[in-house]
């Protein structure tokens, strides 16, 4: 009940009437603390009343029409002219209301000052009116600048959502081809297979929807990738996968480091008939996590009879990295006629 208490208050003078009404009822206080002398309240009153709804109407005047029609079209010097004009003929329609009322409330001292002081009229115009203009210029750039960062927040957001749900079913259609030739072959492996990719779909699923995601699990993922493609290629590669450094509460974006892994074996161990090799190193302290990858690569790649499905991992890793830390990572990819190597360097 407060809270909704608090929300409507909070609501009603955040409204942008009640929000002015309080600022021209703050300067008229503070008119009237200038110019009341301790006697007759409330001719000071209606004489700052009759200034302050003169500033009004030139605020607003140009606030609500010149700025928009003239300012904002980038037509400068018809809107310098124009304000001149306003604040001219207003300061006029100004003096003969306030001289009027003086010689209505018999203030004749009072109406030599403002004969006297007419120029100071004219320039308090243009001060508050040119005030309200550099309010208008910095207050629309606040929002202007808050809007676009809002829309580039969520346009990030969407992308990322969008690679990352290309990561998933990519490495989902390799692993899947795996078992099914595992299971044309009758391998007593399949169901190790299955237990494994289980284990993957499971933090794929419910635990990589965040930005972030603890490296330790990053790491078990790897593993159980790494465990997958041992039992399909057996002793046909030698795979290596070493961890320096501890790994504790460190947090990284889910998914990395799988692209680089996945090209490995695909682009890398899957064209050569003999042993090849790939060998992981992860380097971790409590800032920074170095990703070392190798793949050994065969003499003559076969050419494809068909177009190849896929090709989308490393493109997105490289768009991910380029959005989650576009400041505080350094790719760097080695492609040799023997071998292929990535170092990445992540700041976390």
């Amino acid at each position: 009940m407060m809270n909704s208490i608090v929300t409507q208050i909070y609501q009603f003078f955040n409204r942008q009437v009640v929000y002015h009404t309080l600022i021209w009822g703050f300067i008229l206080v503070v008119l009237m603390a200038f110019q009341w002398s301790g006697e007759d309240f409330w001719f000071t009153l209606i004489d700052s009343l009759i200034i302050i709804g003169f500033y009004i109407t030139i605020v607003y005047t140009n606030l609500y029409y010149l700025i928009p029609k003239y300012l904002i079209q980038n037509k400068f010097l018809i809107y310098s002219i124009l304000l001149l004009m306003v604040c001219f003929i207003l300061t006029a329609i100004r003096e003969v209301v306030q001289f009027f009322y003086y010689e209505f409330t018999n203030h004749k001292e009072a109406q030599q000052v403002l004969i006297s002081n007419i120029n100071f009229q004219f320039l308090s115009a243009f001060l508050v009116v040119g005030t309200s203009t550099i309010f208008k210029i910095v207050s629309d750039w606040v929002k202007h600048t808050r809007e676009r960062q809002e829309l580039q927040t969520r346009t990030m957001q969407s992308e990322l959502r969008f690679l990352k749900s290309q990561v998933n079913p990519h490495f989902l259609f390799n692993t899947l081809n795996n078992l099914y030739a595992l299971t044309l072959k009758k391998d007593d492996r399949a169901p190790e297979i299955v237990i494994k990719l289980s284990e993957m779909m499971r933090y794929m699923l419910y635990e990589c929807n965040e930005k972030r995601v603890p490296l330790q699990k990053e790491v078990n993922y790897i593993k159980n990738y790494l465990e997958l493609e041992k039992l399909r290629h057996g002793k046909k590669v030698d795979i290596h996968f070493e961890v320096n450094g501890r790994v504790t509460d460190q947090q990284i974006a889910p998914l990395m480091f799988i692209p680089f892994l996945e090209n490995s074996f695909k682009h890398g161990l899957n064209n050569q008939i003999e042993k090849g090799f790939i060998n992981i190193v992860m380097n971790v302290d409590e800032q920074q996590v170095h990703f070392f990858i190798e793949n050994s690569k065969a003499d003559r790649i076969p050419t494809p009879t068909h177009r190849r499905s896929g090709g989308i991992g490393l493109v997105n890793v490289k768009r991910r990295l380029n959005l989650l830390y576009p400041e505080d990572y350094e790719l760097e990819i080695e492609d040799s006629p023997k071998t292929y190597a990535v170092n990445l360097f992540i700041d976390l």
